[in-house]
């Protein structure tokens, strides 16, 4: 796993081993989901909710984006994250966070432009997450999520509609914006 183009292109990023059953998110989905949002990261504030290995943070910091928020409850995640930002000297722009996301998202105050969840599948924890997450973007955010295609998921979360969705095989990528901007697109 490698980090795709921007200022760590081409470095090399570990991943979880052993027992920590992780599903990173593959080149392909990656590199489309960048591309969906390559003119809107410059200078915003990105959160990798789930953030396993932080390839996802990674990648948005590498292209421009101002900061990162990693979250995800395993340490041993944590001390990934920590090195695969270290490997891409990116570690002064990224905040990384050991906690329950939804626990997190509850409680904080902090909003953000651009995140991207990648909950376990299967688990209805994108239920769960999704009208929480929505409550803590700006206006002008980006939701996305990546999930498996029988998930279930709504069309509106919160303030949050359900702008475009694409399928890779058997991953759904879906991308959620405010609704005074889908209204304004219309």
């Amino acid at each position: 796993m490698r980090v795709i183009t921007g200022s760590a292109r081409g470095r090399a990023l570990e991943t979880l081993k052993g027992d920590d059953i992780v599903r990173p998110t593959t080149d392909k989905v990656k590199e489309a989901v960048f591309s969906s949002i390559q003119f809107e990261l410059e200078g915003r504030d990105f959160i990798d909710v789930f953030a396993g290995s932080g390839q996802m943070g990674i990648e948005a910091l590498s292209r421009g984006a101002k900061s990162a928020v990693f979250l995800d409850k395993s340490k041993k995640a944590a001390e990934v994250i920590n090195r695969n930002l270290k490997v891409t000297n990116l570690q002064s722009l990224a905040t990384v966070i050991t906690a329950d996301s939804i626990a997190y998202l509850k409680n904080t105050d902090r909003e953000f432009d651009i995140a991207f969840l990648d909950p376990p599948y299967n688990k209805g924890i994108l239920q769960e997450i999704m009208p929480i997450i929505a409550q803590r973007m700006k206006k002008t955010g980006v939701i996305i999520c990546e999930s498996a295609l029988n998930d279930k998921i709504l069309q509106k979360y919160y303030n949050f509609t359900l702008d475009r969705e694409r399928t890779y095989g058997k991953i759904r990528v879906s991308t959620y914006r405010h609704d005074d901007f889908v209204n304004n697109q219309e």
